[in-house]
C-alpha cells in the first residue's frame, strides 16, 4: 500500500499556511517538512502550495487535495479516538462456571442489576457440578465454597453464610412421622442429590454441638438439579435437604414442614475465583467488583 504520511503533513500544512507551525505539530523540522512536500509534488506533478517568504498558500490542485483528502484523515482520526476509548470501556464475553444454587441465588440477581448498563458485556455460565479446572477448560472464574477454593487461585466472597434445611410437604409427615434425629432420616424417602465431586450421592451434613453425622439416607429419586429436587419435596415425594434461603418462603406459606433445624449449622458461603497469574480483563474486574459481598 502506499504510504499516506506525506498527504497528511500537506493537509497540516496547508490548514495552518504555515511551514513553521506545521512542523511543531508534527514534531519534524521546517526543513524535513519542506522536503516531504515537494517529494509530494514530485511524485504526483502538480504544485500543491504556493511558498513566499511570508505565507504558505494552496494552489488550485491544492485547494482541490485538501477538500478530498482532509476530511477522511479527520474520520481516521476520529475512529481511532472511539477505539481507544474501547479500550478502557468494559466488552466481551465472560465465562464462568457455576453450581445452580449460586447461579440462581447469588449471580443471577446480580446480572439482572449490572448487564442493562453494559450491552457490550455477555456472560456465559454454565452449570457444573464438579470441581472444574476453569483454566484447562477455558474459564474466567468459577463459584465454589470457600473451603474448596485452590490456594492458587485469587477468591472473593460473592455471598453470605449459608444454611441447608431439611424438609418435606405436610402431605408426606401425614404419612410418616417427622425425624427428631438424623438416624431417623434412615427410615425416610430421601430425595437424594449425586455429584460427581463425591463420586456418588451427596451426604447431608448435620452437626449439633460438635457432634458432625453425615446421612446417606435411601429413596426413590436422585437428582442434580436443585429445582427437581424442590418440585420433589413439594409434590410430597420425600424429604429434601437442600439450601435454607429456597425454602423460607414455601415454609412461610406452609407447604413445606421443617425439620432437625437444630441439626443445619451456619458455614461459610459462595466465592468467585480466578486463576491469580492470569491478566483479568476489564469486563471481568468489573464483574468481580459487582459480584462481591459487601455484607448487610
Amino acid at each position: 500500500m502506499e504510504n499516506f504520511n506525506d498527504l497528511a503533513a500537506f493537509a497540516i500544512v496547508a490548514r495552518e499556511k504555515s511551514f513553521t507551525r506545521a512542523a511543531a505539530k508534527l514534531r519534524v523540522s521546517p526543513s524535513a517538512l519542506s522536503q516531504t512536500i515537494r517529494n509530494l509534488e514530485e511524485r504526483l506533478g502538480l504544485r500543491l502550495l504556493t511558498r513566499t517568504t511570508r505565507s504558505v498558500a494552496s494552489t488550485e490542485a491544492g485547494e482541490r487535495l485538501l477538500r478530498t483528502v482532509a476530511p477522511r484523515f479527520e474520520e481516521i482520526e476520529a475512529e481511532l479516538a472511539a477505539l481507544s476509548e474501547l479500550r478502557d470501556k468494559p466488552a466481551g464475553t465472560v465465562r464462568i462456571t457455576a453450581g445452580e444454587h449460586p447461579a440462581i441465588s447469588v449471580l443471577q440477581p446480580a446480572l439482572k442489576r449490572f448487564l442493562p448498563d453494559y450491552p457490550d458485556i455477555r456472560v456465559e455460565i454454565i452449570i457444573d457440578y464438579g470441581l472444574t479446572d476453569i483454566v484447562a477448560e477455558g474459564y474466567d472464574a468459577g463459584v465454589r465454597m470457600g473451603e474448596q477454593v485452590a490456594k492458587d487461585m485469587i477468591a472473593v466472597r460473592i455471598g453470605p453464610d449459608m444454611r441447608m434445611a431439611v424438609v418435606a410437604a405436610p402431605a408426606y409427615f401425614e404419612r410418616n412421622p417427622p425425624p427428631q434425629t438424623p438416624q431417623d432420616l434412615t427410615s425416610h424417602t430421601c430425595i437424594n442429590v449425586r455429584l460427581p465431586t463425591y463420586g456418588g450421592l451427596f451426604p447431608w451434613g448435620l452437626e449439633k454441638d460438635g457432634r458432625e453425622v453425615n446421612v446417606r439416607g435411601e429413596g426413590q429419586l436422585v437428582f442434580n438439579s436443585l429445582s427437581m429436587r424442590l418440585s420433589s419435596a413439594l409434590d410430597g415425594l420425600g424429604v429434601a435437604y437442600v439450601p435454607e434461603d429456597q425454602v423460607l418462603a414455601h415454609i412461610v406459606e406452609g407447604r413445606l414442614l421443617r425439620v432437625l433445624e437444630d441439626w443445619c449449622p451456619v458455614f461459610p458461603g459462595y466465592h468467585l475465583y480466578y486463576p491469580s497469574r492470569r491478566q483479568q480483563s476489564p469486563a471481568l474486574a468489573l464483574l468481580v467488583d459487582v459480584f462481591r459481598y459487601r455484607g448487610g
